[in-house]
């Protein structure tokens, strides 16, 4: 039995499901950890990775008024509460309002044809500095690394210098491609997990 650990970059979980359509809630995260695990493999822990939603005021891009940014972050403290779960948490930065299409409409331009611009900040250290921390301690046998980001292969190379595998993850019409996919051991194709039946 190989002992797994999975590491999950919420940003790119989320872009992949709301891509084909799912609801993305704290029991699809859960469901889905546990799917990308083979038989014969053994699930020590998740890692989730993600930001909190961004608070703050700021104002409009058309007509000035001030526009509050509230939290609803609550979601991340149950995931956190899941079993095999620890949450790691990003920063979640306000670059500005971005148009919503271009070009923009010749006249009778409103606040309502822009939306705001965020910008991650801190996430693909805490997944490098966890994961090369990983196969220093050999946490694990093999590392489930759902992630698509290039910034991650300075950490992923050191695999190549443990007994720890690492495994990437295909997601169902959206296999991986371009340099990351080199840095994998084993590239493992998933479907989306079927909602569990819960109490």
């Amino acid at each position: 039995m190989k002992r797994v650990v999975v590491q999950i970059d919420g940003g790119h979980l989320r872009a992949q499901a709301r891509r084909d359509g799912i609801e993305y809630t704290v029991d699809f995260i859960e469901d889905f950890a546990h799917a990308v695990v083979a038989k014969g493999e053994e699930l020590s822990r998740v890692f989730y990775y993600d930001c909190r939603p961004y608070q703050g005021e700021t104002p409009l891009p058309v007509s000035g008024d001030l526009f509050q940014f509230k939290s609803g972050g609550g979601w991340l403290d149950e995931l956190a509460s899941r079993d095999y779960f620890c949450v790691r948490t990003g920063l979640l930065k306000f670059r500005g309002w971005k148009p919503k299409s271009i070009p923009l409409p010749a006249s009778g331009l409103s606040d309502h044809d822009f939306r705001p611009d965020f910008e991650q900040k801190g996430i693909d250290l805490k997944i490098g500095l966890d994961l090369a921390g990983m196969f220093e301690r050999r946490a694990a046998d093999r590392i489930i690394l759902v992630a698509a980001d290039t910034d991650l292969i300075p950490a992923m190379t050191l695999a190549r210098h443990t007994a720890t595998q690492l495994v990437g993850i295909d997601f169902p019409n959206s296999p991986l491609h371009g340099e990351i996919l080199s840095h994998f051991d084993i590239m493992r194709e998933v479907d989306w997990p079927k909602p569990s039946l819960r109490d």
